[in-house]
């Protein structure tokens, strides 16, 4: 794979670029294999280094697998935020500078408040968000505004986990194609299943309560 760089970066920026793709072309088939362990470790590459179709892989492992849907999507979100801890170590090792090279300096102060407010929030909902969002400016910001690891995890956790459950029920009832409406919807499907979730545990809680009184 030979590629002579031609002065301004570009012959150097097209060896990355092929090098990933048939990096993905090598290793996604063999990580696809191991089933529910390989949704997970996709999961890990796609956040930690070389982005990858997450949703379409993640679509296609639920619609070969329906009754283990959601054990993919824990899988995946575990995955997640385990790749995160890369980018978010790299911002919290000295990656302000970096940061303020990617964003002005108006941006920046605004996305330190965000940080400062409610930094669970800052992370969890880019992380709910399909691409083309920003997903990896916000893990490195998080590491850069020294958010803590335990909250950080969480924090990606339940984004991914809620954003993936919704795709998975939409892939149960409209097959892979759901992909394109998750793209398109994703935060409104992502708040539907999170009430959904939140109204199934506090019926959940309280049954428990009662059942505890009834004794």
């Amino acid at each position: 794979m030979d590629v002579q760089p031609d002065g301004k970066g570009e012959g150097l920026k097209h060896f990355f670029a092929r090098l990933a793709a048939e990096w993905k072309l090598a290793i996604l088939p063999a990580l696809m294999k191991w089933g529910i362990w390989g949704v997970g470790a996709v999961a890990v590459l796609d956040s930690s280094s070389i982005p990858v179709p997450m949703d379409a892989i993640l679509a296609l492992y639920v619609w070969n697998d329906k009754p283990h849907f959601w054990l993919y999507c824990l899988m995946a979100a575990t995955g997640s935020a385990l790749g995160g801890l890369l980018p978010y170590g790299l911002g919290r090792a000295g990656g302000e500078l970096f940061l303020l090279k990617r964003v002005n300096r108006a941006r920046f102060e605004k996305m330190r408040d965000r940080f400062e407010r409610q930094e669970f929030l800052a992370v969890a909902i880019p992380s709910m968000m399909p691409p083309p969002a920003p997903w990896k400016m916000f893990v490195f910001a998080a590491g850069v505004f020294e958010m803590r690891v335990a909250s950080f995890l969480l924090a990606v956790f339940t984004g991914r986990m809620l954003r993936w459950l919704a795709l998975s029920l939409l892939v149960l009832k409209f097959g892979p194609r759901a992909v394109d409406l998750v793209a398109h919807h994703a935060l409104t499907l992502v708040l539907l299943v999170g009430i959904a979730a939140a109204i199934g545990f506090a019926g959940w809680w309280l049954r428990r309560i009662t059942q505890r009184s009834a004794s």
